[in-house]
């Protein structure tokens, strides 16, 4: 054949069909062409392991550029704690992300991975970036725009690391604070929720007009947001972790599913599966609730991302029927499955399951367009690479002074003063002796809680930046004034000390998921004992840091005044701000306060409602000068 036709009428065929494809290829890659058309053009080229890779998701410690050239992987995550090194800089995680993503575009359609993280209260994987309060503090502020603004300082640091995806924000319904996620909830009301849903126009930055379901990412700054945990994972029974939410239609779609609503006006990218079930059926598996209300009542256009092994979880035990669980969430609506690990057998899995004509070839065709729709509306196809220009905004002090102003607005002031005695609060800054004690006072990582450089969270004031509420305190008072330190003082520390009043800082442990998960709800030892003995002679106020409403009642005669300070994160001065006067108390409770853990579930409405504290409480106090405003940059 050759010899028939000669050299040169071969080389003009060959270079006529690379001026096709070139030409072909340039319609994906052209910017100014619209969206649908290049998604379109692309899915018309892809053979199905392409697409198969695209809908995978594996944790970085496996992405090598082998990996991805090899198995097309669409998108990488890190998980909880998992980091380019100890202490890595934002130069050194830009420099990682950029590695793995040459890798996917060194592929033959060169299509871009997404790298998401979980970044629900800063970026609180990466170490001295600024740590906001968790949702529970940010509910009491009832303040859209504040919230609005955390998501775009967020989002600025999140690209800092060249980091274009976030998990968050959680809208979850908390209905239960035994539950050991309930600190990632903003509100047991939807509304409060709904209305904090801004959180996705920092993230993404705000859209003109309903974006009606379609994914809407503006700019170099901005990052894909997640809503999750997609749908009641709030509402578990007896609040366990991933257990069964027994719900009819009304609670169902007029408690848990409304900021869903709110998300895909605001253009969220993408919606994740919760581990949890609803009536019975897991979420990872429910079609009815993926496909057909998600996708299609409510015309999400983005793509649903599993949990971390969500879908192995479908089986008891998990990964039990492996094969079983990649047809049941594929089918049911979940477009990237966040594997992490087992990427090898989840692609091969889903290729054969397609080959043998149990999933259809529809179902991939839609999950990709989907994945590739947010990757095209982000921008990312034509800046796939991490901007080193921005690595200095981790933990800037316009973030710092944005967490601090959250730290003074999430406060609620439960107790100001005995009965028949003046109020305590706002404290005087020029006393003589002052006791500053507690587990919690002096321990940033307790002050931040889970989801703070491990997933689990941390103890102690080496991990990251930040100020304590020891170090606030001295800082807020009067030179003259002293202030001493002790953690754990004896039962006669404070008669002997002779002590104008004591500061006592105790609360939770960090944790995260199942292993918050508490059926008593007490603040642990040596809390208890602390607030009994700084509290016996002394006038005292207690703050509390705990990611819920936590058993006080037995406490309230012994102590002075007591302060919910829930999770406030890195910026401890936001704390001393308001018990010295420079700001008054304003929050209001945003869950309700129980007497004990014997009245759970009890939610504001509720037929037999008698809390300790009712939704809504919050004594105030007026500062003492007026503050000067922040100007907020969104």
């Amino acid at each position: 054949m050759t010899r028939k036709y000669g050299f040169p009428v071969v080389f003009v065929f060959l270079c006529f069909q690379a001026s096709i494809s070139q030409g072909e290829q340039a319609m994906y890659k052209d910017p100014m062409q619209p969206i649908e058309a290049r998604i379109t053009d692309l899915l018309g080229k892809m053979t199905l392991e392409e697409k198969v890779g695209q809908m995978t998701q594996i944790e970085r410690e496996n992405a090598t550029a082998n990996v991805m050239t090899s198995y097309f992987i669409g998108s990488v995550l890190s998980g909880g704690g998992s980091v380019p090194k100890v202490n890595a800089t934002a130069k050194e995680w830009v420099d990682m992300v950029n590695r793995i993503q040459q890798g996917a575009l060194s592929t033959r359609l060169g299509i871009p991975m997404i790298y998401g993280i979980d970044a629900v209260h800063g970026h609180n994987n990466v170490v001295n970036a600024t740590i906001f309060p968790h949702n529970v503090g940010l509910g009491v502020t009832r303040d859209p725009q504040l919230v609005k603004a955390i998501g775009a300082a967020t989002a600025f640091e999140v690209r800092a690391t060249g980091i274009p995806y976030a998990f968050a924000p959680c809208i979850a319904v908390c209905r239960d604070p035994r539950w050991g996620r309930c600190y990632e909830s903003y509100s047991e009301d939807h509304k409060i929720v709904q209305q904090l849903t801004t959180l996705i126009d920092g993230l993404q930055g705000q859209a003109a007009t309903d974006m009606s379901g379609m994914p809407y990412v503006n700019g170099k700054t901005k990052v894909a947001g997640c809503s999750k945990h997609y749908v009641g994972d709030g509402g578990t029974a007896n609040g366990i972790n991933e257990n069964n939410t027994i719900v009819d239609d009304s609670s169902l779609y007029g408690i848990h599913m409304p900021a869903y609503v709110d998300s895909m006006a605001k253009g969220i990218a993408t919606v994740m599966a919760s581990y949890s079930s609803v009536n019975g059926v897991k979420m990872h598996a429910n079609e009815h609730l993926l496909t057909d209300h998600l996708k299609d009542k409510l015309g999400f256009q983005g793509f649903v991302i599993s949990d971390w092994e969500g879908i192995d979880r479908i089986t008891s035990p998990p990964h039990s029927n492996y094969t079983y669980s990649i047809q049941a969430s594929i089918t049911a609506g979940v477009d990237m499955v966040m594997v992490p690990y087992q990427y090898i057998e989840f692609i091969n899995g889903l290729v054969d399951l397609v080959k043998k004509n149990v999933i259809p070839m529809s179902r991939i065709d839609d999950a990709v367009t989907r994945i590739l729709r947010v990757k095209f509306a982000m921008g990312l196809f034509d800046n796939p690479v991490g901007d080193y220009s921005l690595v200095n905004e981790v933990g800037s002090q316009k973030h710092r002074e944005l967490a601090r102003e959250a730290v003074r607005k999430s406060l609620v002031l439960l107790k100001n003063g005995k009965p028949g005695n003046p109020p305590l609060l706002p404290l005087p800054k020029n006393a003589g002796k002052i006791l500053v004690t507690g587990t919690h006072a002096d321990n940033l990582g307790y002050q931040c809680g889970g989801w703070t450089i491990e997933w689990q969270g941390v103890s102690g004031n080496n991990w990251t930046a930040g100020t304590t509420i020891l170090d606030a305190v001295k800082k807020t008072v009067d030179k003259k004034t002293k202030v001493v330190y002790k953690m754990n003082p004896s039962e006669d520390y404070p008669k002997k000390t002779k002590l104008d009043f004591a500061i006592v800082v105790v609360g939770e442990v960090p944790y995260a998921e199942t292993r918050g998960d508490s059926t008593n709800l007490t603040i642990p030892d040596p809390g208890p004992q602390i607030i009994e003995n700084a509290c016996k002679t002394t006038k005292c106020v207690v703050v509390l840091i705990s990611g819920r409403p936590v058993v006080i009642q037995h406490y309230l005669d012994k102590i002075d005044a007591l302060v919910a300070a829930w999770l406030p994160g890195s910026e401890g001065q936001g704390v001393a701000d308001v018990l010295f006067g420079d700001f008054g108390f304003t929050g209001k409770l945003a869950r309700t306060w129980f007497k004990s853990v014997d009245q759970l579930p009890m939610n504001v409405g509720d037929p037999k409602y008698d809390p300790l504290f009712p939704f809504g409480f919050g004594l105030e106090t007026q500062p003492k000068s007026a503050p000067q405003g922040i100007k907020r940059e969104l």
